[in-house]
């Protein structure tokens, strides 16, 4: 695999018209962003998370906008076990019918700490939200994503999963991991399904996330998670058809 970028990429106003698209960590940062930019370009939007306050500050977010009408799922993904992650494809299946869109947005950062002295629970946690989490609940929602015509899965990667860094630990370690379920699907998926598998790298972004990883940075000279939507939307429409198996830069 290498990188790609998208370049000069002007999405057409109904981009996403009519498409179901679940994303996770919906509440906060670059989910909360790409759940209404989603809906804005047409997508009815799944809001996935735990905290349910957040969720419904992008739910009232997407309404007032006038917006197809999103759906809230509260989940935790640290605790949700496997018939939890059978229960949200069960909704949507009878709630919607199929699924054209999956964003697994949702992740922790954990402890930037060296590998002798980085604390195995913190290690457990990272690699259940970051890396088993997605491989859960992409399982459970492939069969309602097969049934879509053009389906779309969109893992999160990072610059430290293609080159590993000194402190970065689990986080670095979960994010190739999840490069590599994402390349496994692309492969096991491209001959007999509409489904197509990629990750994006939303590189140094605006988040909450950033800032507890560089305390020190100016956050005025970091993109915003607005400016890096293009990338998002084409990756989740149909003018990304074919592209299969590949790892984005925003």
């Amino acid at each position: 695999m290498t990188l790609q970028t998208i370049e000069n990429y002007h999405a057409t106003p109904d981009a996403l018209k009519d498409r179901v698209i679940l994303v996770t960590g919906a509440g906060d940062g670059i989910g909360k962003t790409a759940a209404i930019t989603f809906a804005k370009y047409g997508a009815t939007v799944i809001l996935l998370g735990k905290t349910i306050p957040k969720l419904e500050r992008t739910y009232d977010a997407i309404v007032d906008l006038n917006y197809p009408q999103p759906a809230i799922i509260p989940l935790d993904l640290e605790t949700a076990t496997d018939e939890n992650y059978m229960e949200v494809a069960d909704i949507i299946e009878k709630e919607f019918g199929r699924l054209d869109g999956l964003l697994h947005n949702a992740g922790i950062l954990g402890a930037l700490t060296p590998i002798q002295q980085y604390d195995l629970k913190m290690w457990a946690q990272v690699m259940q939200i970051n890396l088993t989490a997605p491989f859960l609940l992409t399982r459970a929602l492939l069969p309602v994503l097969k049934t879509s015509s053009d389906a779309r899965i969109l893992f999160t990667s990072s610059g430290v999963a293609h080159k590993g860094r000194a402190y970065w630990g689990a986080y670095a370690a979960s994010k190739a991991g999840q490069d590599n379920l994402m390349a496994t699907l692309a492969d096991e998926l491209e001959d007999n399904t509409s489904i197509q598998v990629n990750s994006i790298d939303p590189g140094r972004v605006r988040t909450r996330m950033r800032a507890l990883a560089f305390p020190g940075e100016d956050p005025k000279i970091i993109p915003s998670p607005e400016e890096i939507m293009p990338s998002y939307l084409y990756l989740m429409s149909a003018d990304s058809k074919n592209i299969n198996g590949q790892i984005y830069q925003a």
